[in-house]
């Protein structure tokens, strides 16, 4: 039984989610990563047990989009240069997937 996300204008694997968020196909403002969270913790306890590569694999990328939405919520400052930001960090999602 593969985990899917299931919220209101998206349902399926959460690496596709990261994916449309990277090509900014759905804003991520419209994710609630509590929602995500709190359905991927009934996940986990419909298994009779817990396999630890689901479990990683699910916490890098929430991690990630904790990351990424955390990032777009704190101001932009224009006198910083984008190189000095460091790379974006969907970039960096997307070569993992």
């Amino acid at each position: 039984m593969p985990y899917k996300v299931r919220i209101e204008n998206f349902e399926g694997p959460l690496d596709l989610l990261l994916h449309l968020i990277k090509k900014n196909e759905i804003n991520i403002y419209d994710i609630p990563v509590a929602m995500i969270t709190q359905q991927y913790i009934e996940y986990l306890e419909a298994m009779e047990e817990l396999n630890l590569n689901v479990a990683g694999d699910f916490l890098v990328m929430a991690a990630t989009l904790l990351q990424i939405k955390s990032k777009m919520l704190l101001p932009v400052d224009e006198a910083v240069d984008d190189e000095e930001e460091g790379p974006d960090p969907r970039e960096e999602l997307v070569r993992r997937l």
